[in-house]
């Protein structure tokens, strides 16, 4: 989905880390008056949303018209709590038998022991898993295996006002790094800003860290120093900050209360650009009617254009008494049926070679689907909300001017080696 509140499993005091796998010890089938087996789905559809209606009304039903004997009892929480209700109900033992988890939660709970590892349980895993996107895909793995299958997606691409960008002497869409600098230098004195964005998170910040050759660690996640800090890493953030020390970056980079909100911002024409997944097409159609929407690829930089990826994961719990049938739902949610019920809908599907069938249930689809073809995850290891919390918190001392984007990328190096080393 969205980028994910900064949660940690630390919320039990560690308590959890030390459980067994099993989540509390084996449970029983859940059996409902007819016989039926009944399979628990947790996720975090909000209630009266079309994802839900969409769910509840069209995939489950025929799921269960195809599989009888087997029934998917859907349990939405809000998403804020879930992760919470997770972590509590590993440490309980009563976990449901499948989740639609949020993809940086992956890690954490195969850590925990929460997970089971699909890559080893299901026999057609690699048939499936080869029809999806790589960077969605990578968001399941942890420790040489994947713990689920990518469920939906999304990524960012660059969002752009035609007339701002007319403004300051732009025909085309920033493509590259370079053009990002005319684009900024062509509103300079103007008032209008060339890019926006609200925070520096990793969401928000490895798209440029990544175009411009860099990474936030190396590839087994265990060194951040010499990577995060290399001179690629910092030049991706350093255009950040330049843009912004010119005043062609709004405050709310910096989370300054106040500023103009980007969905405000870019149809007013008071934001040339900005980064944002699907979910905006609805949001710019209900409230800025008028406004057409325009979109391009992330600007490359010496490492292309590569954005990240978002997005849920559908996993399977190691206490699931009823693994058989609950694989016959996740083999059914990742369905062409089932992927297009959803997209219907908003949800923008995994499966990778739907090409001409996805743009012609939402055309906007087409810039994205092309964008996830190098998008990438976030690292996905199980303190990625610690870490993401010191990456954020030493760059907006960047931003602020209270130290230079090096300095600020070798502090947060140095304290994410120490949570690398530990884990």
């Amino acid at each position: 989905m969205r980028p994910s509140k900064t949660l940690s499993w630390l919320a039990l005091g560690g308590v959890a880390l030390g459980l067994s796998a099993c989540g509390g010890g084996a449970q029983e089938p859940t059996k409902d008056a007819d016989g039926n087996t009944v399979i628990k789905y947790w996720h975090a559809y909000s209630a009266d949303s079309p994802e839900l209606k969409t769910l509840e009304g069209k995939v489950i039903p025929a799921f269960e018209k195809s599989h009888p004997g087997i029934k998917v009892e859907s349990v939405p929480y809000p998403y804020d709590q879930l992760h919470q209700k997770l972590l509590t109900a590993t440490a309980g033992g009563t976990l449901p038998c499948l989740v639609r988890s949020d993809i940086i939660w992956v890690p954490e709970l195969a850590k925990l022991g929460t997970l089971a590892p699909l890559s080893d349980d299901m026999s057609d895993f690699d048939q499936i898993a080869s029809k999806t996107y790589d960077g969605p895909l990578a968001t399941t793995e942890y420790d040489g295996k994947n713990y689920g299958l990518p469920l939906d997606t999304n990524t960012r691409v660059l969002m752009y006002n035609q007339a701002t960008l007319k403004k300051a002497g732009l025909s085309k869409p920033p493509a590259t790094f370079d053009d990002m600098r005319k684009l900024a230098d062509g509103l300079k004195g103007t008032g209008d800003y060339a890019f926006a964005d609200n925070d520096t998170a990793g969401w928000n910040l490895l798209p440029w860290i990544w175009s411009a050759g860099g990474e936030m660690t190396n590839s087994d996640m265990t060194k951040a120093t010499g990577y995060l800090n290399s001179p690629e890493s910092v030049a991706g953030v350093q255009l950040l900050v330049d843009m912004y020390k010119q005043g062609e970056i709004p405050d709310i980079i910096t989370g300054a209360k106040g500023g103009e909100e980007t969905a405000v911002g870019l149809p007013k024409g008071d934001y040339a650009s900005m980064l944002d997944g699907p979910w905006m097409f609805p949001i710019f159609e209900s409230q800025n009617p008028d406004f057409k929407l325009e979109t391009a690829m992330m600007p490359a930089g010496d490492g292309g254009s590569i954005s990240v990826v978002g997005g849920e994961d559908v996993v399977m719990t190691s206490s699931c008494p009823s693994k058989g049938d609950a694989e016959e739902f996740v083999r059914f949610l990742l369905s062409d049926e089932a992927q297009k019920d959803m997209a219907e809908v908003g949800q923008m599907p995994v499966l990778s070679g739907m090409g001409s069938e996805l743009t012609d249930i939402k055309p906007y689809y087409g810039i994205f689907a092309k964008q996830l073809e190098t998008a990438r995850p976030r690292p996905p290891h199980p303190e990625y909300p610690k870490i993401e919390a010191i990456l954020r918190t030493e760059v907006q001392k960047a931003f602020t001017g209270d130290t230079s984007v090096q300095d600020a990328l070798d502090s947060a190096a140095k304290q994410i080696d120490g949570i690398l080393a530990s884990s």
